[in-house]
């Protein structure tokens, strides 16, 4: 099995990466801002209950979830492994002599 990327190919990956990777700081821009917001708001509001902690909790497991997303490809589990397996094996089968 041989696959040929053309340039095409080439620039469409990298033009969705570039996206993934906007997104994600867009994201993370976001968060620094509203949870100070929402840390005024609550308090001047409630002082005495802090719940502006939850939507800080949930929002920055969610945040750290698309930050694996977008770099976790060059970790063991993220997408990029399925490529470096394939490449690995593709190699291994260029030395075998029959």
């Amino acid at each position: 099995m041989k696959t040929h990327y053309t340039e095409e190919d080439k620039y469409i990956r990298a033009k969705k990466k570039v996206d993934n990777i906007k997104g994600f700081y867009a994201n993370l821009l976001s968060y620094c801002l509203v949870i100070p917001f929402l840390f005024f708001i609550n308090y001047m509001t409630a002082p005495d209950r802090w719940w502006f902690w939850y939507p800080m909790i949930g929002w920055g497991i969610g945040l750290a979830f698309h930050a694996f997303g977008v770099f976790g490809n060059n970790l063991l589990f993220g997408k990029g492994w399925e490529d470096r397996k394939i490449k690995e094996l593709m190699d291994d089968d260029k030395n075998i002599k029959f």
